[in-house]
């Protein structure tokens, strides 16, 4: 895959429904743009708690209690590690009222993932941090139900295989182990029906959030493949 180059930095969320390739979507992204990296949420919380860090001590105490984690604190580790790769002020807190002013060098380019969920979340993610781009990705549900109908997994590694599109190499098998393939116990038509319903409830208002402040792009396929040149077509004419 050729590459391309960025000319302004790409402040990205990547908005879709479970089993929509969000996934294959971001490592496709970073593969064309080298100067796009993501910045995982949740990788940072579990490296903060890992590390014993002041907010991992923090965090560690609410998930312990069987609490949600506060937006406060997760804006906190991910302003933290903007600062540190020098993608933000040093001064900027996220107490600040005015937003953060985030570098324009096309290095400073990132897929934000796992925050924010809610429009409250992106409200608050608005003042210290503006995104410049939200994707909905939006693949009809018969194809997603589809597709997990069709999925596989080796369970000890977490290798996920598909029927449809991305076959073990001996039917029923892992092709690095030969141990035998399983089925995912929550991957059941119902289950995922359930799931899809939950998250239309609850990214409408979040889509409705960027849509209001100009971020919003929808791309619709039925197939990964068909979706990428679309994405990588937006993003060429945005930032490129």
């Amino acid at each position: 895959m050729a590459t391309k180059e960025f000319k302004k930095a790409a402040r990205i969320i990547l908005v879709g429904a479970p089993g929509v390739g969000k996934g294959t979507q971001a490592e496709r992204l970073m593969k064309r743009y080298p100067q796009l990296s993501t910045v995982s949420s949740g990788d940072l919380l579990r490296e903060s708690v890992r590390n014993k860090t002041p907010l991992g001590l923090e965090a560690e105490a609410f998930i312990r209690t069987g609490n949600l984690v506060p937006n406060d604190m997760i804006l906190k580790l991910i302003l933290n590690e903007l600062q540190s790769k020098r993608w933000v002020s040093s001064q900027s807190s996220v107490s600040d009222a005015s937003p953060a002013q985030p570098s324009q060098n096309p290095s400073a380019s990132f897929i934000l993932d796992g925050f924010p969920r809610t429009a409250a979340q992106a409200s608050r993610l608005d003042r210290l941090i503006p995104i410049n781009l939200v994707v909905s990705l939006i693949t009809p549900v018969n194809i997603i139900l589809s597709r997990i109908a069709s999925r596989w997994v080796h369970a000890p590694s977490g290798r996920v295989y598909n029927t449809a599109f991305n076959q073990p190499k001996v039917a029923g098998k892992d092709d690095v182990t030969g141990e035998v393939l399983t089925k995912r116990s929550d991957d059941d038509e119902e289950t995922w029906k359930l799931r899809l319903r939950k998250f239309d409830e609850t990214s409408q208002p979040l889509l409705e959030h960027y849509d209001r402040k100009g971020a919003l792009w929808t791309v619709k396929g039925n197939s990964s493949d068909e979706i990428t040149p679309k994405l990588f077509q937006e993003l060429e004419s945005r930032f490129a």
